[in-house]
């Protein structure tokens, strides 16, 4: 799996203090990554989306107001971090396509 930004993440992102962009960094690399590649093996096996079971430290899940745009908890405790994103296949190939970050301010936009 690959990841790619949008700009709105990308503005989003230089706000986090640098202790909270460490524990984003560090949910993503232990945690997310991992289950982005699993997720997308699923869909290489043509499982169905919604049967993959995400980690239930992680709470993604898929916006409700946003088809195609998930949800993912990436911090429960100060601040509450909330990151938006969607998955986009790109000649056979699957990107983590990360749009917001932040807290719940993110979700009036995502």
């Amino acid at each position: 799996m690959k990841f790619r930004t949008l700009d709105s993440f990308k503005a989003d992102y230089k706000k986090l203090k640098p202790e909270h962009k460490d524990t984003f960094k560090k949910v993503v690399l232990d945690k997310f990554a991992p289950a982005c590649d699993d997720w997308a093996s699923a869909q290489a096996a043509q499982a169905a989306r919604r049967a993959y079971v995400w980690p239930a430290s992680l709470r993604v899940d898929e916006m409700r107001r946003a088809p195609g745009i998930m949800e993912m908890t990436w911090s429960f405790a100060s601040p509450d971090g909330r990151a938006t994103f969607q998955f986009l296949s790109i000649d056979g190939e699957w990107f983590c396509v990360w749009r917001r970050i932040g807290n719940h301010g993110g979700y009036a936009n995502p």
